[in-house]
């Protein structure tokens, strides 16, 4: 599946000039803070609306500026798994994971709940609520109500960041598992040379609003190593 992106606005004194297209099961947009790579994936989610760009997601046409086609958040099909995972609190787990499938038409459901469950070994949380989640779990739940979603695009916006060194090391295993088994593409964010190093498979290099270079991880760990090192 390829994920055509370009986008160009200005928020205050940022301005966005940002180009890439990916076809790979995980693309890392990597950068350090302020680079612009929430305000790019919220471009791709519709939830901010660029002055000019163009997104395409498998040759389906998300927006384009010049041929005025911006549809709307709620019908682009994108799931968004956030850095706090925004569960209800009031309801169970199981609850938590069905309300991704409430605003998708039958007709467009391919993830089944079952398999999700056990794809993040959810079984045993099912009955708790949020409060009694670990930080781990709960991400682990996000996701999984993000994929219930049967989204056409993943979207990953440091989900790790709010977790400390074992939590993430407790959900690293289910992302990997996420790239290879489940079916839909995903978009990473992330500052982290180490979570790119191990879950992309492509990746877009992000520096001051630009696109400073992508590709495959295989030829990308380098280049965002080097600019790590001058953070």
């Amino acid at each position: 599946m390829t994920i055509e992106v370009s986008a160009e606005t200005r928020l205050g004194s940022f301005k966005l000039d940002a180009h890439f297209v990916s076809d790979g099961r995980l693309t890392a947009i990597f950068g350090r803070s302020g680079a612009g790579k929430t305000t790019l994936i919220n471009i791709i989610a519709g939830l901010l609306h660029p002055e000019r760009g163009r997104v395409a997601v498998d040759g389906s046409l998300l927006l384009d500026t010049e041929k005025d086609v911006d549809i709307p958040t709620s019908r682009r099909r994108i799931g968004y798994v956030f850095q706090e995972s925004r569960l209800f609190p009031h309801l169970s787990v199981r609850h938590n994971l069905l309300y991704g499938q409430w605003f998708t038409p039958r007709a467009r459901r391919y993830a089944a709940f079952e398999e999700v469950v056990e794809l993040l070994d959810l079984g045993d949380l099912l009955g708790r609520g949020p409060p009694q989640l670990s930080g781990g779990e709960k991400q682990r739940v996000s996701i999984g109500r993000a994929l219930l979603a049967s989204p056409r695009l993943l979207l990953m916006d440091e989900p790790l960041s709010h977790l400390d060194d074992a939590r993430k090391q407790e959900v690293m295993p289910y992302l990997e598992r996420l790239r290879d088994q489940a079916s839909v593409p995903s978009i990473y964010v992330s500052h982290s040379v180490a979570e790119v190093a191990r879950l992309a498979t492509s990746v877009v290099l992000i520096a001051d609003g630009r696109v400073a270079a992508s590709g495959p991880a295989s030829s990308m760990i380098a280049k965002i190593k080097r600019q790590a090192l001058t953070e």
